[in-house]
């Protein structure tokens, strides 16, 4: 039965309903409940969420009451804009770790977007801050960017959101900062944090350090290397990672929360006739190899591909003119919720293809919404 494998009023029974309850037409649950199944059976938008819900009325009552029909979607918006993403939020993330069984995150990738789409309010574009588990292919969180502030004052308020207890984070050189590197560590995680021009200080000890290290040619150094060569797509890559263990002269008054690393990488790309050269820098609070470390900052890159791409191309984000600011930041939430149930979904399909199949065939979408564990046994 639909309702058992959901478990949404379970995970969403406390969720404040925002409305006067005298003139609720709707239940707040079987409005919740409907737009999830829409977003996703390839609805982006709110019309798209009333669409399905007409169309998919009779399946719907086979869970829900219904007994006014089905909202307006002036009616979805006007919900989702009243309902406090923070709460909300914690409601999706209750039952979405429930429905995937999602334990041992081992790694955490932590970036920004922008739903461009969005910018023309007075607010300008909904900007927010995701966490992503990399193997597990899992959306932990997010945190809306203040409209007078950066990525860098919301990733403190995500990481407080975050079970990282084991977990290694990575971040890009904008959220380098010490506050942060100490908010991982807080919480039991570690943390990769890459190196720029945005902590001069830092950038200029950790290359002197690897200047005195490569004239002693790495002898009496504590260290490690890791090399990888790749071709495709017409380009020769080649990227070599070094680290340096607990470095001597960088961080001298410990602020960097348990700096025992730091790393360069080297990458040398050919591409039509032509090589570039490119030096990244990082530092990180766990001793591990270099091919570790290396594996850890590639493996952050699928935020971008499995996360922000998916989200613009296969559900339309970027191009998404919402301009309630609290229903954009509560629709992107139900985007992020379906986009992790159909990637642990075992089908060989795209995400796009799957989307199709779950709205034309409502056994494929309850299978999208089955607990990982019946899932499996199916």
């Amino acid at each position: 039965m639909v309702p058992s494998r959901l478990g949404l009023f379970r995970h969403f029974r406390k969720l404040r309903d925002p409305r006067r309850v005298n003139c609720c037409r709707y239940p707040l649950l079987e409005v919740i409940a409907i737009a999830i199944c829409a977003v996703v059976a390839n609805a982006d938008d709110w019309q798209g969420v009333e669409t399905f819900g007409q169309d998919r009325q009779d399946w719907l009552k086979t869970f829900l009451g219904l007994p006014n029909g089905i909202p307006s979607h002036d009616t979805f918006e006007r919900v989702f804009d009243a309902l406090d993403p923070g709460a909300f939020q914690e409601c999706l993330l209750s039952w979405l770790r429930a429905v995937s069984a999602a334990l041992g995150v081992r790694h955490v990738a932590i970036d920004g977007k922008v739903a461009r789409g969005s910018g023309r309010g007075p607010l300008g574009p909904l900007h927010l801050v995701n966490a992503w588990a990399t193997e597990q292919s899992l959306h932990l969180g997010q945190v809306a960017v203040d409209a007078e502030s950066n990525e860098i004052t919301a990733v403190p308020k995500l990481l407080e959101l975050l079970a990282l207890e084991g977990a290694l984070a990575t971040l890009d050189a904008m959220h380098c900062q010490k506050e942060t590197a100490w908010k991982i560590r807080e919480g039991g995680g570690d943390h990769v944090l890459t190196v720029k021009d945005n902590q001069p200080h830092l950038r200029a000890e950790i290359e002197a350090c690897f200047v005195r290290a490569f004239e002693k040619d790495m002898k009496g150094v504590a260290g490690d290397c890791y090399e990888t060569e790749e071709t495709g797509h017409g380009r020769h890559e080649k990227r070599t990672y070094t680290v340096l263990y607990e470095p001597t002269g960088v961080d001298a008054a410990g602020e960097w929360a348990d700096l025992r690393v730091i790393g360069q990488c080297y990458r040398e790309r050919t591409a039509a006739g032509k090589t570039g050269e490119e030096m990244h820098y990082f530092i990180g609070s766990r001793r591990m190899t270099a091919r570790r470390y290396g594996e850890a900052l590639r493996g952050h890159w699928r935020i971008e591909n499995s996360l922000h791409w998916q989200l613009d191309v296969t559900f339309g984000e970027d191009a998404s003119r919402e301009q309630g600011r609290t229903a954009a930041e509560n629709l992107a939430g139900l985007r992020r919720l379906a986009l992790s149930l159909l990637k642990r979904h075992p089908s060989k399909k795209s995400v796009a293809q799957k989307r199709l199949s779950a709205a034309y065939n409502t056994a494929f979408l309850e299978e999208i919404l089955a607990p990982r564990d019946k899932l499996q046994k199916s």
